[in-house]
């Protein structure tokens, strides 16, 4: 029989592993090409594993919350149908922590009669993986333990080998006691290996009472968490700054108003505002580059891509950034089908985890929900995010060669907001504006 090996795809860039979080199928499923086996977390996206063959799972090589490293093998798929193996690969443990689990097993029986360690991670604004997490949780790893440890992980992120050279650097150390509880203490001496293990109880997470009794406490979900971190770092980063500008889209109304229907009907997608704005915003990038940088330290980063981020709202109340690379590169056909497209995966949950990655600039449409203009906050690590307004029929002096009159126009406000450390008001103001000049500038007679 033909083995396929089913491995972890490769996320992105900075994407090096993800934990999974369900198992969609088990040994002894049929599969079909392209179907969801599995599902995983990062710390940049929840997404699906497609299974790249059809055939029968014959072995699942790891388990829920387990970290896997991108290109490693997962799962073993039949494609011929073969018997399907019930067995599931061990993961190999090192002799230390073999010890300290057995160190731990020990110690448990001397505190049998103490209340069961609870620890909890919610109240950390730091995102731990389900691994870390539960290899924190049997080595009696408090939270506040778990903050000062230096991850060397994407973003200073904490992995696996981090925590596991934590716990075996502890076990060498002094056991401290603690100002208010005395730590239990269980010490086990073998003829090659001391094993020291310290239990200690954390304080209690501090959830909000409810007044009146009537109000409903309700936790973050883990996007949230991470929407709420990426978003406080992000001010705490850029110098956020501001420019406004009003732009009369009557000729992209009026010209979208005329084509929709015929540009549906050939084309099988439906013509929205988005890919027109982003039409422009690619060509004001073009004109000027030094909006599409980046920061390290003391240095600036030019991109040479033009990777546009559209800000999408999920059905959760979550949001999320989907990124189209090589904006500059596509047409109005393109960049409408392609719009289109990340928007609907969006929705559905089935981004995947290279198509949140490597923006250059962001686009994020607050008129979707009424609002005039924004101040969005910048999309590390960009330097810049233009928001567009609600489009709205106003009233306006309109100049024409036999003198001037008012008229009914359709206009919106675009709100740009830049990094000041290396975006002054001249840049910032010159961009906004060469982008409303392409979006006034738009011909009615324009073709599809």
């Amino acid at each position: 029989m033909a083995k396929f090996e089913l491995k972890l795809p490769k996320m992105g860039e900075s994407v090096a592993e993800a934990t999974i979080t369900n198992w969609l199928k088990k040994v002894g499923d049929k599969i079909e090409v392209d179907e969801a086996v599995l599902e995983i977390a990062t710390d940049k996206v929840d997404s699906e594993v497609p299974s790249e063959v059809s055939g029968t799972i014959t072995e699942i090589l790891f388990n829920v919350d387990d970290v896997v490293k991108v290109g490693q093998t997962i799962a073993i798929i039949d494609t011929e149908g073969g018997s399907a193996s019930i067995e599931v690969q061990k993961v190999e443990v090192s002799p230390a922590i073999v010890e300290i689990e057995k160190a731990i097993e020990v110690a448990k029986e001397v505190v049998h009669a103490a209340a069961p360690i609870a620890v909890d991670f919610s109240s950390s604004e730091k995102f731990f993986s389900p691994l870390v997490k539960n290899i924190a949780k049997e080595e009696g790893v408090s939270i506040a333990e778990l903050e000062k440890i230096k991850g060397s992980g994407k973003e200073g992120r904490v992995t696996k080998d981090d925590i596991i050279s934590y716990v075996k650097d502890r076990a060498n150390q002094p056991v401290a006691t603690a100002p208010k509880a005395e730590p239990i203490v269980a010490e086990i001496s073998k003829p090659e290996v001391k094993a020291v293990v310290k239990i200690e109880t954390t304080p209690e997470k501090k959830i909000p009472v409810s007044v009146n009794g009537q109000d409903e406490i309700i936790e973050m979900d883990r996007m949230r968490k991470l929407i709420s971190g990426y978003m406080v770092s992000s001010l705490q980063t850029s110098a956020h700054v501001q420019s406004f500008i009003e732009v009369d889209v009557t000729n992209i109304v009026n010209w979208r108003n005329k084509v929709k229907d015929a540009f549906e009907k050939r084309e099988g997608e439906k013509l929205t505002f988005t890919p027109i704005f982003m039409e422009a915003v690619a060509k004001a990038i073009k004109d000027f580059p030094m909006i599409n940088i980046s920061v390290e330290g003391d240095y600036i980063i030019k991109k040479k891509n033009i990777n546009l981020g559209m800000a999408a709202a999920l059905p959760n109340g979550n949001l999320i950034v989907p990124v189209i690379k090589n904006a500059d590169m596509l047409n109005l056909v393109g960049l409408t089908k392609t719009v289109n497209d990340l928007a609907n995966r969006a929705r559905n949950n089935q981004l995947k985890p290279d198509e949140i990655q490597g923006g250059t600039y962001t686009v994020t449409n607050v008129g979707t929900f009424g609002s005039v203009f924004g101040t969005p906050i910048i999309n590390q690590p960009q330097v810049a995010i233009l928001a567009l307004g609600a489009i709205r029929k106003v009233p306006a002096v309109i100049e024409t060669p036999t003198g001037d009159y008012i008229g009914i126009r359709h206009k919106m406000f675009l709100s740009h907001s830049y990094d000041h450390r290396v975006v002054d008001g001249s840049l910032g103001g010159q961009f906004v504006k060469r982008v409303a000049d392409y979006l006034e500038g738009f011909s009615e007679n324009r073709e599809f």
